[in-house]
């Protein structure tokens, strides 16, 4: 019928033509992470991707999906969104490497009340930024906009990562007692233990726009680093040779992520001298007054990968991952026992 006034879906809230926008605003940051294997544009039902292109020959896939978590309540607060997608990017490709695998190609997640597209665009553009860096495709995802789900401003992440190898070459594999612990430095909070944190700025009084009490710039900025993105150093690690397995340390921290690659009948014995504790968790801990124990199954601390290597290749993997541009302490040993057992004191 002509002349009718029936309701759009977009006076229901929702904005197609700010969805398709969007999709031709970020081709250009997917296009960039194109790699072999890859087949397939953004925009279609499906993604594709060539196992053979990639150069594999009797593949194992891994997956793995993780979001943000309640940092994004600061890059929401702040309107740094920048970054953000970079965390989503290396919570699960870094959980990828453990196992041993190369991340190939990653999807996300973005969900929200109401689109705004150049907001979008730079979340997105963030994870475009983390697949680049770790030799991932972007190759799909999803926009979800969700009037009456989200308040004004809000929206979520959550990212999917795929990865394979060749079979056999899975890990943990070969951990004994007397394996070398090389921790490699992280970059800051990553991406867990944000509740507390956001808890403790909070009885602080501090707000997000405040000169940052343990480093340069505002306190918003320094809590929003990004998460390091581990890939390349790890897996040229791997190549080399000698690696037994690989823990890494986020929720739960060293105190609980570590165990989770360990045999039965084996532990852990780490030396907290070995390492400085980064400003912002001796701040964070000073204002909660935590206990070491809480901020070592709570945090980082420090210490965002953990590669237990055999005794005899620990100094060439060490040259390897400083070359490669990390920070490597050597914390301590697997030992016979259970869980992980700690010297010194980080406080």
């Amino acid at each position: 019928m002509t002349g009718t006034k029936g309701l759009t879906y977009a006076q229901a809230g929702v904005d197609i033509d700010a969805g398709n926008a969007l999709v031709e605003r970020i081709k250009p940051a997917a296009k960039r992470t194109t790699r072999a294997g890859t087949m397939s544009g953004l925009g279609g039902f499906g993604a594709l991707f060539d196992l053979k292109g990639a150069g594999y020959e009797d593949p194992i896939l891994v997956a793995a999906t993780d979001g943000v978590g309640t940092k994004l309540r600061i890059a929401i607060d702040t309107g740094n969104v920048d970054t953000i997608g970079i965390d989503l990017v290396a919570m699960c490709v870094n959980d990828l490497v453990c196992q041993g695998a190369e991340p190939l190609f990653f999807l996300d997640y973005f969900a929200t009340g109401k689109l705004e597209v150049d907001e979008a665009a730079r979340i997105i553009e963030g994870i475009a930024e983390g697949c680049a860096h770790s030799g991932c495709a972007l190759i799909g995802g999803e926009t979800a906009e969700m009037p009456g789900m989200y308040h004004t401003g809000d929206f979520d992440l959550a990212g999917f990562a795929v990865g394979a190898m060749e079979r056999g070459q899975d890990l943990p594999k070969g951990v004994k007692a007397g394996d070398v612990l090389l921790g490699l430095a992280s970059d800051g909070v990553h991406s867990n233990g944000y509740s507390l944190v956001r808890k403790i700025v909070e009885k602080t009084g501090l707000s997000w726009d405040d000169s940052c009490p343990f480093g340069p710039g505002t306190l918003g900025a320094a809590l929003l680093a990004p998460t390091r993105l581990y890939v390349r150093p790890v897996l040229g690690a791997i190549k080399a040779g000698g690696v037994h397995a690989l823990a890494h340390i986020t929720g739960g921290g060293l105190t609980e992520n570590l165990p989770r690659v360990l045999p039965e009948g084996l532990g852990a014995r780490i030396d907290l001298t070995s390492w400085s504790l980064p400003p912002v968790f001796r701040w964070l801990a000073q204002n909660a007054e935590l206990e070491q124990a809480e901020l070592l199954k709570t945090f980082n601390s420090g210490i965002g990968m953990i590669l237990v290597v055999e005794p005899g290749r620990a100094d060439d993997l060490e040259a390897l991952l400083i070359g490669a541009g990390e920070v490597v302490s050597r914390l301590g040993h697997v030992i016979e026992g259970e869980g992980v057992a700690y010297s010194g004191s980080l406080l």
